[in-house]
């Protein structure tokens, strides 16, 4: 399947810069994959779809202030960005300029709150580096780290807080799991009352989500690797859906590529920790998911090939389309998709 099949023309003022003031307002666009209709809502009317004894699965995942401006003992400056914890205070980052970051090179931060040194080059050019500092780690980076926004966002966000969902839990992401950046509370509240089970899964989303498919195929393409964990409880919750004919319906491609991972063939889920490179594309027979809601997408993106995987190449392409002529806000502040 060659790659260039999952293109589309997106006019640049489409591609959202900021979010909406109100998170339940954005649009909302719902894909039928049975029937293949497309209608029109904004985002709270998401409540009149789900149904009694459905289960909603979200990522509980919280985005680090990851991006990190310091200078060289040289004086010249450089950025990082915190990708994951190898272990204790060693970490793969990007780093810029590369080519002046070798190793050894040491890295201030923040006047001396944050110092760092680099330990070796990784695989696909990223630095393996240790931290030093006094205090609590995650308290610095508060303090000095600015949010990881995607290349494609050039407006600065002026609340840390819009780029987290309201249910964000567990630090570690480089990214957010931006279907959940929808949902208030006060909607999570009345989804519960209309009594549709909450199960959280934690995946902590790597900049690869980011990364251009640069194979000519698709199959060709290798995924980066996220780590992901799911307790008992939750799973329990998601069996027990299953068990008693209820759907489940994951909250952004994060979610549902924890529950594809961690699937039997029957769709039950365990208790489970690890790494996922799944790569969910047409032709993928799914296990445990039934319904998603999603944002859109880049062009060529394996999301794309994810969300087509799940509705069908030809119909997803033409509701982008759609999108695109009904002039939707795209990618992580922009608007969403409910394929059901």
């Amino acid at each position: 399947m060659n790659v260039s099949e999952f293109n589309y023309d997106l006019p640049e003022e489409l591609i959202a810069q900021h979010p909406m003031e109100k998170r339940d307002e954005s649009r909302l666009m719902i894909l039928d994959k049975t029937a293949k209709t497309i209608e029109h809502k904004v985002f709270k009317d998401i409540l009149d779809e789900l149904k009694p004894g459905d289960c909603l699965v979200r990522n509980n995942t919280k985005v680090i202030p990851a991006r990190l401006y310091g200078k060289k003992e040289t004086g010249a400056n450089v950025e990082f960005l915190l990708l994951n914890r190898i272990e204790g205070d060693i970490w793969e980052t990007i780093v810029r300029p590369g080519n002046k970051l070798h190793v050894g090179t040491k890295v201030i931060f923040g006047e001396g709150l944050l110092q760092a040194e680099i330990l070796d080059t990784m695989p696909g050019g990223t630095r393996k580096v240790k931290f030093q500092y006094e205090g609590i780690f995650n308290e610095i980076l508060d303090q000095i780290g600015l949010m990881p926004l995607p290349p494609y966002i050039h407006e600065t966000l002026k609340k840390k807080e819009r780029y987290q969902t309201v249910y964000a839990t567990y630090e570690g992401s480089a990214a957010a799991p931006t279907a959940g950046l929808h949902f208030t509370e006060e909607l999570l509240e009345k989804i519960k009352q209309k009594g549709v089970e909450i199960a959280n899964v934690t995946l902590h989303v790597g900049i690869g989500t980011f990364r251009p498919v640069k194979e000519e195929t698709v199959e060709e393409h290798e995924m980066h690797t996220e780590h992901f964990y799911i307790k008992k409880e939750d799973a329990d919750k998601i069996n027990k859906t299953k068990q008693n004919g209820g759907r489940i319906i994951a909250v952004g491609t994060t979610s549902c590529r924890v529950l594809e991972s961690v699937a039997d063939e029957n769709g039950m889920v365990k208790e489970t920790e690890g790494d996922t490179n799944i790569f969910i594309y047409p032709g993928y027979h799914f296990k445990c998911l039934d319904a998603l809601i999603t944002n859109f997408h880049l062009p060529q993106s394996t999301l794309l090939m994810l969300v087509s995987a799940l509705a069908g190449r030809e119909y997803m392409m033409s509701a982008y389309k759609e999108a695109v002529e009904q002039k939707y806000r795209f990618f992580s502040f922009g608007d969403a998709m409910f394929i059901k």
